[in-house]
């Protein structure tokens, strides 16, 4: 069977020439007569790995050198306790909640101190983000939390939210490396890898150095931000082959003209799939404009049956997991980086003749 045009959420499509990288190396990595996936991470080989790969990743990002980039394991979800438990001094934090995992990362942070809502897009489905201003944070908010993308209901942030002195930490699973972000108004970035970056099992967080060894004395190890600082992401055996793989992609991002270049295809490639949504008689898309993800574009027809039938039909044609998230149903195509063009360009023709035979 060829290949199809991977329309999912994460774990999610990678860059074909990274795949076939990685494939060549799979029995023999440079030279070693070994796999990456076999190599003691304390070696000399893969050392070198894991330093590429980091150094890469800072070029890519335009990481400041006062921040500190972990490779940790867990998902992003295990971030929802490590923040609070890592950053919360006086014991309270404000919580953005935007959507689904902001709710769930909110819900965590409660176990551990006094977690507020600030704001929410609840009230309409999460179909836009609630704006917030400085003087909605309390005065003794250790931080301030944000999904930047909501995976689940296709909104994003338009730019930078103002917290005003607050550290500012920020979700960033379903939109890393997708366009230029300025690092140095957040305190604490982090982001499952399995989107945009790497196969599943690696959580990147970067961290602003003076934000280290503030935790609360009962913290489990392992979700000690500075225990993992102080042994460079290597405390315990790392995410080995997803951080290899992680960095075949960050180079394939630089060679392609870095996260500026990333944020003019995905912007190219959001538009056409945007602009049918917005002419279509059929099809209606979920999220408010001016919140619109570039990564995950959420729409319906109104009719669950029909919704079915259109994933159906369109699995068959080769766009495949298209079909949203159980909790809130319709269809989401989510077009991270190592999505082409044409697979979007494809995935538009083809539901202009569904609307035109389901009229």
């Amino acid at each position: 069977m060829d290949r199809v045009y991977n329309f999912s959420a994460g774990p999610s499509m990678l860059p074909m020439e990274v795949l076939e990288q990685a494939a060549k190396e799979m029995t023999n990595y440079n030279g070693s007569g070994m796999s990456v996936m076999e190599m003691s991470h304390r070696s000399p080989v893969y050392d070198a790995i894991i330093k590429e790969t980091e150094a890469d990743f800072r070029k890519l990002m335009n990481i400041p050198d006062n921040y500190k980039v972990l490779f940790l394991q867990g998902g992003a979800s295990t971030q929802f306790a490590a923040v609070p438990l890592n950053l919360m001094k006086t014991g309270k934090a404000d919580y953005v909640v935007s959507g689904q995992f902001s709710g769930k990362a909110y819900k965590e942070a409660k176990k551990y101190g006094d977690a507020k809502c600030i704001a929410t897009s609840e009230d309409k489905t999460f179909s836009y983000i609630p704006e917030i201003t400085p003087d909605m944070v309390r005065e003794d908010a250790d931080y301030v939390h944000v999904c930047y993308n909501n995976t689940i209901f296709g909104t994003k942030y338009p730019e930078v939210p103002n917290v005003g002195d607050k550290v500012l930490v920020a979700d960033m699973s379903s939109c890393i490396t997708s366009e230029p972000v300025d690092v140095t108004k957040f305190g604490v970035i982090y982001a499952g890898a399995q989107k945009n970056m790497a196969p599943a099992g690696l959580t990147v967080v970067i961290i602003r150095e003076d934000l280290l060894g503030t935790a609360r004395e009962d913290i489990p190890t392992m979700l000690d931000y500075k225990t993992m600082a102080d042994n460079d992401s290597m405390y315990n055996t790392p995410p080995c082959y997803a951080i290899y793989v992680a960095g075949l992609v960050y180079k394939w991002a630089l060679k392609n003209g870095g996260l500026v270049a990333m944020k003019e295809r995905n912007e190219k490639k959001a538009a056409l799939l945007y602009d049918f949504l917005d002419q279509s008689s059929l099809f209606k898309p979920t999220a408010e404009k001016k919140y619109r993800s570039l990564m995950n574009v959420c729409f319906v027809t109104g009719d669950a049956e029909l919704d079915k039938k259109f994933c159906k039909e369109a699995a068959e044609a080769g766009f495949v997991n298209l079909k949203g998230h159980r909790s809130v149903g319709g269809m989401r195509a989510s077009i991270y980086n190592a999505m082409p063009t044409e697979g979007v360009a494809a995935l538009v023709e083809f539901m202009k003749k569904f609307e035109e035979n389901n009229k």
